[in-house]
């Protein structure tokens, strides 16, 4: 058991969704937090199947249920969009609060399923942060992902394997959100290829055989279906010429490896620098997102290639992450350039230097030392 970031208090005294990929600990979190709640679980078969044929039953159920004051808890709720209409109704004629945890909000949306018209707060929970784990070690994240049980795993590699293989079939297939699958499977290899890098859709496209609008839409069903993110260029007007592509991440490093076949990642080696980036990515969209900040995160790059990897809210911070023991000038170029055009209350060079120190306007942090700042909330306000 982990303690988790996420603050989950409002869903104590409101509806809400929670969302969140396969295995983040959603179910976990939940019965933890309301261990005598009511729970639907519609991924077991008999479950899903007896509603599905006869949605009533929930709302006739909900309605012996002892008034308790405490939620009424459905998982995998996007598997059947019509019960949400039953949920909309009890909640609006009998005060009965709910929590709808799910993977995937795509389907709902798709089948015009009822996404309850504002009246659920919406969460959402991501894989481990460094914060919650114990002794933390950055080479074991790197190398096996940050969900639970792939972090704590002393042999991840078939677990990524058969999760990347059963989520996949599961979301996208089973839900019919693609009819061409091995289209799909080598678009998620050329999506790999491009992860923390701008996006050339054309490009990509041509790789996996298939038409740069669907290439298009193969990206959203991995963010409709959580798997990714697209991270926007920073555009406040600017005075040097900036590509406007975006960057995609998946949600996990461990995914990522698996698709790239990347092996044991190594100190000092390409795919530890890429890793690093990524890792502290995950970072940095789940402190926003848990904080309650909600600032945006975005990142730069002008047609020079002077580039800035993450730029948070209005220009306050802007961080640049290299695998390094040892950053130099040539590491803070894309900071220094940023500068130049607009006014930041920090600039960061995240490393692997052994201690904190100052480079003109820069700031050397370590790893650590980032983390430490992020999470205690000395980082951003």
């Amino acid at each position: 058991m982990y303690k988790r970031e996420l603050n989950f208090a409002p869903a104590k005294k409101e509806s809400c969704f929670l969302w969140g990929p396969r295995q983040t600990g959603k179910s976990t979190l939940l019965k933890s937090l309301f261990p005598r709640a009511p729970y639907y679980d519609l991924l077991l078969t008999s479950e899903f199947e007896r509603l599905n044929r006869e949605p009533d039953l929930f709302r006739e159920e909900c309605l012996a249920l002892r008034p308790s004051g405490g939620p009424v808890i459905i998982d995998e709720v996007q598997r059947l969009p019509s019960l949400l209409n039953e949920v909309q109704w009890l909640m609006v004629n009998h005060g009965t609060r709910f929590i709808l945890s799910g993977s995937s909000a795509r389907k709902l949306k798709r089948s015009g399923g009822n996404l309850l018209g504002g009246r659920a707060l919406r969460f959402e929970l991501f894989p481990l942060v460094s914060h919650e784990i114990p002794n933390f070690n950055l080479l074991r994240a790197l190398n096996h992902g940050l969900l639970p049980r792939h972090y704590l795993s002393p042999d991840p590699g078939p677990l990524v394997q058969a999760y990347v293989g059963n989520y996949l079939k599961e979301e996208v297939y089973a839900e019919a959100l693609v009819r061409n699958m091995p289209a799909f499977h080598r678009f998620l290899e050329a999506a790999a290829f491009s992860n923390g890098e701008l996006v050339n859709f054309n490009n990509i496209a041509m790789d996996c055989g298939v038409s740069g609008p669907a290439a298009k839409d193969y990206f959203g069903i991995l963010e409709d279906t959580l798997i990714g993110k697209f991270i926007y260029s920073y555009r406040r007007r600017p005075k040097r010429r900036v590509i406007q592509a975006p960057k995609f991440y998946f949600f996990d490093v461990g995914v990522v490896n698996h698709l790239l076949r990347r092996g044991e990642i190594r100190p000092k080696s390409e795919a530890f620098g890429k890793a690093f980036e990524h890792f502290i990515y995950q970072e940095l969209t789940a402190h926003s997102h848990y904080s309650g900040l909600g600032y945006a995160v975005t990142t730069w790059r002008t047609a020079s290639q002077l580039e800035v990897d993450f730029v948070l809210g209005e220009a306050d911070i802007a961080i640049e992450v290299k695998g390094t023991d040892m950053a130099g000038g040539r590491h803070a170029k894309g900071l220094k350039a940023f500068s130049e055009e607009y006014k930041t209350k920090r600039r960061i060079l995240v490393s692997l230097d052994p201690r904190p120190r100052k480079m003109g306007g820069v700031e050397v942090l370590p790893w650590k030392d980032f983390l430490v700042q992020l999470w205690s909330g000395n980082l951003i306000r």
